[in-house]
């Protein structure tokens, strides 16, 4: 009776294939989450420049030619006719007194990390707070 000899991998071999994999992924995950935070942030400018945007088309439409404020990013869906989508960032829009609207996005989970935009300057790009990872723009 003979027997075939059946190759397989040794447990040393599958050993050291895990361990370069590990070390792969220890080395690229750092640049994955600087990806990550940098995408997020030019989320958070597209969709602040495009509040300003809409801002501007309903003042000019308006009657009373003023800004309109909104506290959540379903408020300004509605007033605006945007289609904000709130899972990333939290959108808001104030108006004082003198008719300066603040355009402002929240990270959610880090309340520190906020973009401010006013309607002084909207063709300026958004001011980042101190509190943003290092990774956002």
């Amino acid at each position: 009776m003979t027997f075939k000899k059946i190759s397989s991998f040794t447990l040393i071999e599958l050993l050291v294939v895990i361990i370069i994999i590990g070390i792969l992924a220890a080395i690229a995950a750092p640049g994955f989450d600087r990806t990550k935070q940098n995408s997020l942030s030019r989320e958070a400018i597209a969709s602040l420049k495009l509040i300003a945007a809409a801002q501007k088309v309903y003042k000019m439409e308006s009657n009373n030619n003023r800004y309109v404020g909104c506290t959540t990013a379903a408020l300004c869906n509605t007033a605006l006719s945007l289609d904000l989508q709130p899972a990333n960032w939290l959108y808001s829009v104030s108006v004082n007194a003198a008719g300066v609207a603040t355009l402002t996005a929240t990270r959610v989970g880090t309340a520190a990390c906020t973009y401010t935009l006013t309607s002084a300057n909207f063709n300026a790009e958004p001011v980042k707070s101190a509190g943003c990872p290092a990774g956002m723009q």
